[in-house]
């Protein structure tokens, strides 16, 4: 071999060498997860990130070795329109899973609605049919001031128990904390003699109420024909979206740390 040649192939090697011993190009970061949320929704979300759907997007983001956003949107009308619609964020965390305005994972719970009531009256009402809730005050939320078909005024309104209901907006005084949170102090300080809301509302607050309450699920499950108490829940994306197969996916692996962080929130959980 030339020394021409000699040293072009030792000019290569050492060439091939530095290469091999540079540093790799930097990793591109993981995109962001968007989660959409209610910035004053106790026990769901707040924008202090306290509420159990808070705690479940940490859970699906650190799974997913993604950082975690959020857009907050008050979750009233239009809130589907505001927030996946318009592509400003990509995740709702918790929906019923008959959602019809988006496309929904699969359930990662079910849940009740449930009587709530002061442990000290004994009351422990189970059933719409129990003959003692035509005597009683009984508060349910309402939507609009109206009862907008929610599943317990019109259990009620079905059986003639209307005079003695009382109304509590589910939206109420947005410039306050967690509003839905009046109907369960109620309760709390007599009010009303009992309440009938939807069991993770319900569950949470009852955990912070000054005095005992009794929780007790709503039964039978359903009205016959067809009025449900019980239902299951999703997390929601846009529809043809590729994140609900990946979020399905930390469902399914992250199942007992899901149920387990929801009953650390008090939600009511049915098999």
């Amino acid at each position: 071999m030339s020394s021409v040649s000699e040293l072009a192939g030792a000019l290569l090697l050492a060439a091939v060498s530095a290469a091999a011993a540079a540093p790799a190009p930097p990793a591109a970061p993981a995109p962001p997860l968007r989660v959409c949320a209610d910035p004053n929704n106790l026990p769901f979300s707040n924008d202090r990130r306290e509420g159990f759907e808070n705690a479940l997007a940490e859970l699906v983001a650190r799974d997913l070795g993604r950082p975690l956003e959020y857009f907050w949107w008050p979750q009233r009308r239009g809130f589907a329109r505001q927030t996946l619609k318009s592509g400003r964020c990509d995740l709702v965390m918790g929906v019923p899973s008959a959602y019809e305005l988006a496309s929904t994972t699969e359930p990662y719970y079910r849940s009740t609605y449930v009587f709530v009531s002061r442990g000290d009256r004994r009351l422990r009402i189970r059933s719409f049919d129990d003959p003692r809730l035509a005597h009683l005050r009984v508060g349910i939320h309402v939507i609009g001031g109206a009862d907008s078909g929610m599943p317990p005024g019109l259990a009620l309104a079905q059986r003639g128990i209307v005079e003695n209901v009382v109304s509590y907006s589910l939206l109420g005084d947005y410039s306050k904390p967690n509003p839905p949170a009046a109907l369960i102090d109620a309760v709390s300080r007599g009010d009303v003699d009992v309440a009938v809301a939807w069991g993770p509302l319900a569950g949470y607050f009852a955990q912070r109420s000054p005095v005992p309450l009794d929780v007790v699920p709503v039964s039978p499950a359903i009205d016959l024909p067809f009025r449900p108490y019980v239902f299951d829940i999703s997390m929601a994306v846009r529809r043809g979206d590729p994140l609900r197969d990946t979020v399905d996916g930390v469902i399914e692996r992250r199942r007992e740390d899901i149920r387990r962080l929801l009953e650390k929130f008090g939600v009511p959980l049915v098999e």
